[in-house]
């Protein structure tokens, strides 16, 4: 079973930067990729960024391309959402994910909010 903790969170004005972490423990050999969603309140949540476990190909949603980074520290089995260029519209909680191939599991969420 694999658990994760998110951190980072907190409130930015619009054009700031913050850096997300999700710390993953136990079975960390069996990650196939790891995600960020977001969900807004009154949305839906969606995906915002991932990379995979072996290869670190990344892919990102059209909204935060070129603003925001997601990397991986093995060392620490921590992945970072770096987001740059905050606009009022990335204001969400959000949330690690953990693909396996057998389940997905979900972290608590962390708030970030946009607003001058």
């Amino acid at each position: 079973q694999v658990q994760l903790v998110e951190s980072g969170g907190g409130l930015v004005q619009p054009g700031g930067s913050l850096k997300l972490s999700c710390a993953a423990s136990g079975s960390v050999s069996s990650i196939l990729a790891m995600r960020w969603y977001r969900q807004a309140q009154g949305e839906q949540r969606e995906l915002v960024a991932s990379i995979a476990a072996r290869t670190s190909t990344t892919s990102y949603a059209n909204s935060v391309k070129g603003r925001f980074t997601i990397s991986r520290e093995n060392a620490k089995n921590t992945v970072y959402l770096q987001m740059n260029s905050l606009k009022p519209e990335d204001t969400a909680v959000y949330y690690c994910n953990a693909l396996t191939l057998t389940a997905t599991i979900w972290g608590q969420g962390t708030q970030v909010t946009v607003s001058s």
